[in-house]
């Protein structure tokens, strides 16, 4: 569970760390006063993307770190066990941090090492489930609907596998047609694939012996002045008066001087050394010049390979050592085209990948079935207490005719207000409050389903009033006594059954608008749910029905 939030220099925050409890517990404020804020600076600590605009005006950076209880997490061991395959330390706290400087550069940590927004978006998934205040209003489009009913049914990934099938077929398919209404096109290009192949295959070059052509043609272009420079190296070392003989002439000196100043010990032993190492090149630069030779024949050969491997170079406008890239690009080409030369092969194959497609859709129909009915009834059900009885929804599955990137049947949410009346289109029946109401029971019935500790709602209960507010904060509460919930809300009824309750409201600190929060005690409950009923000013009577839905 989210055991403490610490925001600096977010929006409207300079700074602020908050304690979490666990149960249900409510923000509530004016409009405008920031409670979504802090929702905001949340999500960046799990991974939402940020830009520069979240960096509170003439500061340098935004600071965001969450803290996770992981002994309370209550859904097993799955954070702690993704923190042990991504390399994290995992023991019973988690620690979540975002920064984003005023450059909107984003840096993110999971226990002080850097991470990727990845893995930051993997992490936090398993953590919290948030509910965006308009998310009835996505209930309108086709595919939101979609991703939501297989979401909550867990068939995202099943759903995911359909897509990757559906291309695999798509793309054969494709290639087949081009194959059968192109055929001259793709001779004449295959023709002269399998030249340029042929041709970059003879010159067999790659980075490797294009540096070994490159290292022996200098040493055969400069083979006189080498052999020059090593003969007279070899004398200078070696003749009588060189450097060797000289050399033994100084150990010889001093060796005998030695026993009268140990002091001369280190300089003769630098000599002898010296002498040894003489010796050693000597012999390396003797082996040297008997390997090295003139070789005009093999230099005009190398001259000549180098030149063909420089226009074929040119040619294909890339530099030498890509060629073999070229070569194995060119040649990926030409298989692809020698395939698709032969129609029934490209056919069978085509065959093959929509199988694989109608399988993998087959097992996802099967499951989006089960799951229809299931949520059809749970949020039947859920219409009957947020006053909608006799109201009835269901999730229609129309099979298609063609394959679909999403799978083999559309999907439609599907409503009657009333009894009696047949469900139709949600976006064609459903007004606003009505909307808002089925938005909320499939949230409600969707975050029952997730195993994340946390569940965070952010005014999802907008367009909702009087006795059916009262009957949403009972669901909230009843979610949360398994599982921690925070909720922004305006609802005094939704805010009076929360276990705990925070105020969110603006300040002016010398000239600058600053949000505040304020955990409120059971007095503070009393004036909050107070204003919250009665707007600007509280009379005793607004604050006696506060005490009364706060049941004190």
């Amino acid at each position: 569970m989210l055991r403490r939030l610490f925001v600096r220099d977010f929006v409207i925050v300079d700074s602020l760390e908050l304690d979490f409890d666990g149960g249900f517990g409510t923000l509530t404020g004016e409009t405008g006063a920031g409670k979504s804020i802090l929702i905001d600076a949340l999500s960046l600590a799990l991974g939402e993307r940020g830009d520069a605009a979240l960096v509170r005006v003439d500061c340098s950076r935004a600071e965001i770190a969450a803290e996770f209880d992981l002994e309370k997490v209550g859904a097993g061991d799955t954070a702690i066990a993704w923190l042990r395959a991504n390399d994290y330390e995992a023991d019973d706290t988690l620690l979540l941090r975002r920064v984003v400087d005023a450059g909107g550069r984003s840096r993110a940590y999971i226990n002080g090492l850097p991470t990727t927004l990845g893995q930051l978006r993997e992490i936090g998934e398993l953590l919290v489930d948030i509910h965006g205040q308009h998310a009835h209003l996505s209930l309108l489009k086709p595919d939101s609907q979609r991703r939501l009913f297989d979401a909550q049914a867990g068939l995202s990934d099943i759903a995911r596998e359909v897509a990757a099938r559906h291309h695999d077929w798509r793309s054969l398919h494709e290639a087949r047609l081009q194959a059968a209404g192109d055929v001259e096109a793709m001779r004449r290009e295959r023709d002269l694939l399998d030249w340029q192949v042929r041709e970059l295959a003879a010159l067999a070059c790659d980075p490797a012996q294009w540096a070994e052509d490159n290292a022996e043609h200098r040493r055969l272009s400069h083979a006189v002045s080498l052999i020059e420079g090593v003969e007279a190296a070899l004398a200078l070392i070696e003749e009588n008066g060189a450097a060797t003989e000289l050399v033994d002439q100084a150990v010889g000196k001093l060796g005998h001087l030695v026993d009268h100043d140990p002091a001369l010990r280190e300089p003769a032993e630098l000599l002898d050394g010296a002498r040894i190492q003489l010796s050693e090149a000597a012999h390396a630069l003797s082996r040297y010049r008997e390997r090295l030779e003139l070789d005009p024949a093999r230099l005009s050969d190398l001259e000549a390979r180098i030149e063909a491997v420089m226009a074929a170079a040119r040619k294909h406008r890339v530099a030498p050592e890509e060629l073999a890239d070229t070569l194995a690009s060119l040649q990926a080409r030409l298989d692809e085209l020698q395939a698709a030369a032969d129609p029934e092969a490209l056919a069978a194959k085509e065959a093959a990948a929509l199988a694989h497609y109608r399988g993998v859709a087959a097992k996802l129909t099967k499951g989006r079935a089960k799951a229809a009915k299931e949520l059809g009834k749970a949020v039947t059900d859920a219409m009957q207490q947020l006053a909608m009885a006799g109201g009835r929804f269901e999730v229609a599955l129309e099979p298609l005719d063609a394959p679909a990137v999403f799978g083999m049947e559309t999907i439609e949410f599907r409503v009657a207000a009333n009894a009696g009346q047949p469900p139709r289109a949600l976006a064609k029946t459903a007004s606003g409050g009505e909307l808002s109401r089925i938005g909320l029971a499939i949230q409600v019935i969707a975050s029952s389903a997730s195993d994340a500790p946390t569940l965070i709602f952010d005014e999802v209960d907008v367009g909702i009033g009087g006795g059916v507010a009262e009957i949403v904060g009972r669901l909230l509460k009843q979610l949360g006594r398994d599982r921690q919930v925070l909720c922004v809300t305006h609802l005094p009824q939704v805010a009076a059954q929360a276990d705990w309750q925070w105020s969110i409201a603006k300040e002016t600190q010398a000239g600058v608008t600053l949000s505040q929060v304020t955990p409120l005690d059971a007095a503070g409950r009393i004036d909050e749910i107070a204003r919250m009923l009665g707007g600007v000013k509280i009379t005793e009577t607004t604050r006696q029905h506060a005490r009364e839905m706060l049941g004190l």
